[in-house]
């Protein structure tokens, strides 16, 4: 399975490639740079592995929650790329993601992911390990940082990653989750299980059908050209 993924939801850009078992990435924390260095990225992984777009079987891309700006960067980049390419879609989790990562690099299993939506809110969600995947337990949402563990009893094998956790102390005012300082934001590479899963599982979108999340109601997405 061969599949190139891409991110740009929050402050981090990055794009990830696995190529006839081979797995390459490229990560870099550029606020309001990301529409200069995703291409860039995209041409020196495919550069580096050797090959051409049409290549692959599949695009991914970070759907969201996250920033509204790196969001659309990067729905409408896999969109402009998969319809060159003739290629099918997956969408991944933004949240899924940081939790993939965290089970990766940590073996961990139950995570708390809150990324920082800005008015006071966070993008959260919670997931759990099943079968090397991290699965999402309830709906993702944004919801006030006092609010989203009010409702959760949670135990001392649960870990938080997200940017969330460093700016609203009153996320977790009682400490009853350790956060990972370096999972902080989504990265590619982390995507690549979770679009291998989505891809066996029958997930994969036409590329009219590649719709970025925001949470938040009212945000609305402008699909291509004449496929409204």
């Amino acid at each position: 399975m061969n599949i190139l993924v891409i991110d740009t939801a929050t402050e981090a850009c990055s794009a990830a490639l696995t190529y006839q078992g081979r797995s390459l990435s490229r990560f870099e924390v550029c606020p309001q740079q990301h529409s200069q260095r995703l291409l860039p990225m995209v041409d020196e992984l495919l550069a580096e592995a050797g090959i051409s777009l049409t290549q692959l079987d599949a695009l991914a891309f970070g759907r969201g929650p996250g920033s509204f700006t790196g969001v659309r960067i990067a729905t409408g980049m896999i969109q402009g790329l998969a319809l060159g390419a003739e290629l099918p879609v997956i969408a991944i989790s933004t949240l899924a993601a940081m939790a993939q990562q965290a089970f990766i690099e940590h073996g961990h299993k139950r995570i708390v992911a809150a990324i920082d939506a800005r008015m006071d809110e966070v993008y959260f969600g919670r997931f759990e390990e099943r079968d090397g995947i991290m699965q999402v337990i309830d709906a993702e949402q944004v919801i006030a940082p006092k609010l989203a563990l009010a409702e959760h009893e949670l135990s001392a094998d649960w870990f938080g990653v997200g940017t969330g956790w460093q700016a609203y102390p009153q996320l977790d005012p009682d400490k009853r989750i350790t956060p990972l300082t370096n999972v902080l934001y989504p990265a590619a590479h982390a995507m690549l299980p979770l679009a291998l899963q989505a891809w066996q599982s029958g997930q994969a979108l036409a590329v009219e059908d590649a719709q970025p999340v925001y949470l938040r109601d009212n945000v609305t997405w402008k699909k291509l050209p004449g496929r409204e």
